[in-house]
């Protein structure tokens, strides 16, 4: 689960900006928050869900890009042909062009505290740095250094292998992959130190963007393989009262998924090899409708029922993960996004999500806590400044959407009247 997230000199981020998911105290509505288990470690409440606003073009979805480098490099693989690394630097500040990309994590997994720290240009790695909080205890595991000599490499005391099998990780390790996933890579099942945390950097968080079209279509494909997964979307629909009362799959040519494992980065590539049928039930009766017929928002929830239920521990896995969905509001209706947001909080899941958003509607809901709130917007120098609700003086039960149109919170855009 995630504490927090840092970004600095990638895209709009300029300077170091903090995401954090840490739950602010004394504020009520306690089903919004849940606390994390940690062996021997008593941490801060963490929020279960966040929502992010803000002006297009203020840094929302570069936020979203930020946290999505995270799994793209720790599944990044050698190869022997150069490859260009996703980050990009902040383009007004001519000081920084040739300064490397920086994020930090802090999050918790396999019951206990971590810290990642990561920069990076296109063209390689340029510093990695993992610590561990055993009992609260800062330990420092790795870290790696790249110098006008080469890498350098700090190994902690308490990193497991042994000095001849940490040789054996450094020289395996390319400039364009992380020696965490080069470690791992190269060592027994039985060293379990650092494949934790690298299978939390690979798997925890579920990116959605672009739309729900090939979600759908991997929804599509599930429902055909197995029924349960057809009964399971027909229930997560009528959950947000579209009467659909039955789901079949039928296939149009013989295919198989060939054993689909999800995960982070699930093929979204990939055409529908059946078709799905829909019974919709009314008070006249029922009827049955293709897929290809119904409506775009029910494409999308069926297509958001996958990353949803992966997210929520059904019977696609047993982890639980964080759902990070840009322009949420893009693909599910407004009311539907307050029921679905309203659904989790009162579970006892601890999972968590945050979406970019432009629709206001959550504010009015009051379902959701100041904390739980977070604003972008652009500086004069055109960097991206982030900010939660909570950092603003005001009270609990004040009118959120209110004070946000009215420019209390800042975070909206500068129109120019002709």
């Amino acid at each position: 689960m995630l504490i927090e997230f840092s970004v600095s000199n990638y895209r709009s981020f300029r300077e170091k900006q903090t995401f954090s998911m840490v739950a602010a105290p004394r504020l009520k509505k306690g089903d919004n928050v849940f606390k994390p288990v940690v062996k021997g470690e008593k941490l801060p409440d963490l929020l279960k869900v966040a929502a992010i606003y803000g002006p297009n073009a203020s840094g929302k979805s570069n936020l979203i890009k930020a946290l999505g480098i995270v799994g793209y490099i720790a599944n990044r693989q050698p190869s022997a042909q150069f490859t260009p690394i996703s980050v990009s630097p902040f383009r007004f500040d001519p000081q920084l062009a040739d300064q490397p990309s920086r994020l930090e994590l802090h999050f918790v997994c396999a019951e206990q505290r971590y810290a990642f720290e990561l920069a990076l240009t296109q063209q390689r790695i340029v510093e990695e740095r993992l610590v561990a909080f055993p009992k609260g205890k800062e330990t420092l595991l790795y870290e790696r250094r790249y110098l006008s000599s080469g890498d350098e490499y700090i190994f902690g005391p308490q990193l497991e292998g042994g000095q001849d099998l940490h040789e054996l990780w450094k020289k395996s390790t390319g400039p364009q992959v992380l020696f965490l996933a080069q470690a791992v890579a190269n060592s027994s099942e039985e060293l379990k130190q650092l494949r934790e945390p690298l299978t939390w950097l690979q798997t925890g968080f579920i990116m959605v963007s672009g739309g729900m079209d090939n979600w759908a279509n991997h929804s599509q494909e599930l429902a055909k393989e197995d029924p349960s997964f057809a009964e399971e979307i027909s229930s997560f629909l009528q959950d947000v009262d579209v009467p659909v009362t039955n789901i079949r799959v039928d296939q149009i040519q013989s295919s198989s998924l060939g054993g689909l494992s999800i995960g982070l980065h699930l093929s979204m590539s990939e055409k529908p090899k059946s078709k799905m049928v829909l019974t919709h039930k009314t008070a006249l009766g029922e009827a049955e409708f293709d897929f290809l017929e119904e409506s775009e928002g029910t494409k999308n929830l069926i297509g958001f029922w996958l990353p949803w239920s992966v997210h929520t521990e059904s019977s696609l896995t047993k982890k639980r993960r964080t759902l990070v969905v840009d322009e949420l509001d893009s693909s599910l209706h407004p009311e539907i996004v307050v029921s679905l947001v309203s659904k989790y909080i009162k579970s006892d899941s601890p999972a968590q999500i945050i979406f970019t958003t432009h629709d206001t509607h959550l504010m009015d809901a009051k379902l959701l806590r100041r904390d739980q709130f977070w604003l972008t917007e652009r500086d004069a120098n055109g960097a991206t400044q982030l900010r939660s609700i909570h950092d603003f003086e005001g009270r609990e039960s004040e009118d959120l959407e209110k004070r946000y149109y009215e420019g209390r919170y800042r975070g909206l855009p500068f129109v120019r009247k002709s």
